[in-house]
């Protein structure tokens, strides 16, 4: 793998190209041209000209879609003509059905759910999981938020509003007693305090990625929520279901960018415990981290933008040094973490 076409030069994809270009040749694609220049060649282009689309994407060895979730398949699919690696940080369960269908005639690797959860919060659970003889419960739990929170909602959209609805609105999977079932999403509210600050977490679409099919009939629980500070999740089930918007995302999407716009000093948490038996002993495990904006190339990022977008360039690094799969579908619970964590990407994580 020498040459990369990344898609989308908003933060994270512009991230990405320039974490990927220190080792890879990068070439970006946006409608637009990049008010800041990268420091790599960009193709300016419409991502609905798909004649564009393949025409360009063969000229690369693997592409990495940093577009909105609704905008992925596309490009996945000419990438699959054409036998092109294919990365993608998509939350969303339909989209990775599709390219999980794909995979199973792919002549390179398809891997969607490569940013923070799903993504490196699958590693981290898998990681832990595999410490245990008989594993019990699997708990998983991500949050983006602002360092300093005002107001009710006390979020900031730091991350693309229309994924962060989706997640809102779609039903998340999980196994409860046993079971794979799905539960709405904002449902399943706790209390969780991490170093002294009350936090809340609610279920969320597509956290967990393809691990409920991973370890059904492994495990009693397992799931993933979303932190947030409290009081979010009540204003936001108001919003979408008391006033009835969930059936107009695109206002909803307007109305919230317009109320909370990006903060510069953000934090990501990442929480993971898992339960199970050692041998004949009851045990957990925990993980724990938290991650705020570090300076790449001269310049400050969110943490939002690097933990998402290195930790799908660790991935590609991954491929390209032959650690995981050459072809088919990955899992990101598959992904060894300590390998993951050695690529020069995932070092960030160690910081």
């Amino acid at each position: 793998m020498k040459t990369i076409l990344v898609f989308g030069m908003g933060k994270v994809g512009t991230l990405v190209g320039i974490l990927l270009n220190k080792r890879f040749a990068v070439t970006g694609f946006d409608k637009q041209t990049p008010s800041q220049h990268p420091g790599f060649d960009c193709i300016q282009g419409d991502i609905n000209d798909l004649t564009l689309l393949d025409k360009t994407i063969p000229q690369f060895d693997a592409v990495v879609s940093c577009m909105p979730y609704n905008l992925n398949l596309p490009i996945a699919r000419i990438a699959h003509s054409h036998g092109v690696h294919y990365f993608d940080l998509t939350e969303d369960v339909p989209t990775t059905q599709a390219i999980l269908d794909m995979a199973t005639t792919a002549k390179g690797v398809m891997a969607p759910q490569c940013g923070l959860a799903p993504g490196l919060i699958g590693i981290i659970g898998a990681d832990l999981a595999k410490r245990f003889t008989k594993l019990r419960d699997i708990e998983l739990r991500v949050g983006a938020l602002p360092r300093y929170p005002n107001g009710l909602l006390a979020y900031s959209f730091t991350w693309s509003p229309a994924g962060v609805i989706n997640e809102y609105i779609n039903d998340a999977e999980v196994i409860h007693n046993g079971v794979r079932k799905m539960v709405p999403s904002l449902d399943g509210l706790e209390s969780i305090n991490i170093e002294g600050r009350d936090y809340e977490a609610f279920s969320t679409s597509g956290g967990l990625g393809t691990m409920c099919e991973t370890y059904a009939g492994k495990v009693d629980t397992l799931n993933y929520k979303t932190i947030r500070y409290p009081g979010h999740a009540k204003l936001m089930r108001f919003l979408l279901y008391e006033l009835i918007l969930k059936d107009k995302r695109e206002l909803v999407e307007e109305i919230l960018t317009e109320a909370k716009p990006p903060v510069a000093e953000d934090v990501v948490l990442v929480y993971a415990v898992v339960e199970g038996w050692k041998g004949d002993a009851l045990a957990r495990e925990e993980y724990y981290r938290s991650f705020q904006p570090i300076t790449v190339n001269g310049r400050t990022w969110r943490a939002i933008s690097w933990t998402t977008a290195a930790s799908i360039a660790a991935v590609v690094e991954m491929v390209a040094d032959g650690k995981l799969p050459q072809q088919g579908f990955i899992k990101q619970e598959e992904i060894n973490f300590n390998a993951f964590l050695q690529t020069q990407n995932g070092q960030l994580f160690n910081a």
